[in-house]
């Protein structure tokens, strides 16, 4: 008899409890949302491609009757995460009825000018649009490049940046006929590395050749400066500096030397063989 009173005794423990929990489920999925809150995580570079009213008005549309039990947080957070500009969104409610939606955006590692197009890719080699509100101030790439030296190209970017050397001398990068050039602040000339290896001893050696020769002469001299080969440096040099043309001009002379003399030799040669045959 005491037993079956225990079981009886628990099951209305377990009705009255399931009542209040459904009770309250109800009452807690009609509460209206109390408070948004969007963060916006913190990136090694401050960017601004959305804010927390472009995904507020997100919210909005996905709950326009603003009822906590309206909120479909996982579709809320697949269509967050959509976003091209996002590198990822987490959405989650608390007890209060307050929703919270972490948002971290993508940083541009470089933009790329590729024909026609004209985007940003991030560090994990992501491509993601052009923002008509922001532009991030970063590294311009042009050229053909594969999306498969993205991440290498972010690696060479990066280290440019955090080299005073680089960042001081490197504007831009194109790729040419298969190989890569930075181009420079300094003169119109263009430093050839090749390919994205050995970046770090590539570098090394135009510091070098700037330190000693470089800085004592005017940068527009140079065309080109090719580091892509090991232990070497090849100079081309600008065409239309002034100080240049006598040093092509020579070039030309000295060329012009060797035709001239074997034309006035077969011109006496010849003068001989008129002379003896007068004689005959």
């Amino acid at each position: 008899m005491k037993n079956k009173f225990r079981i009886l005794k628990i099951l209305i423990t377990v009705i009255i409890f399931g009542f209040l929990l459904s009770f309250s489920l109800k009452r807690f999925n009609n509460k209206p949302m109390e408070k948004v809150s969007v963060n916006m995580t913190p990136t090694k570079h401050p960017v601004y491609f959305i804010d927390e009213k472009d995904v507020k008005n997100i919210v909005k549309r996905s709950n326009p009757t603003k009822k906590v039990g309206d909120i479909n947080i996982p579709d809320l957070e697949k269509k967050l995460n959509s976003l091209p500009a996002v590198d990822s969104a987490n959405v989650y409610l608390n007890l209060n009825g307050n929703l919270n939606l972490d948002i971290k955006q993508r940083v541009p590692a470089f933009r790329l000018v590729n024909g026609d197009r004209d985007f940003y890719v991030d560090e994990k080699g992501t491509e993601f649009p052009i923002s008509a509100n922001y532009s991030f101030p970063c590294m311009l790439v042009t050229g053909n490049v594969k999306p498969s030296e993205y991440e290498k190209l972010a690696e060479l970017v990066d280290k440019i940046d955090k080299d005073s050397f680089s960042k001081k001398y490197f504007i831009g990068i194109a790729k040419e006929k298969g190989g890569y050039n930075l181009l420079t602040s300094q003169g119109n000339y263009k430093v050839e590395i090749g390919d994205l290896e050995k970046i770090e001893l590539k570098v090394k050696g135009f510091k070098t050749f700037v330190e000693k020769y470089l800085v004592f002469q005017n940068p527009e001299k140079y065309r080109k400066i090719s580091v892509k080969y090991d232990n070497q440096i090849v100079t081309t040099l600008n065409p239309y500096y002034k100080e240049n043309d006598s040093l092509i001009n020579l070039g030309h002379k000295e060329l012009a030397k060797t035709p001239v003399a074997s034309q006035k030799k077969s011109e006496s040669k010849s003068n001989g063989e008129k002379k003896s045959l007068k004689k005959d």
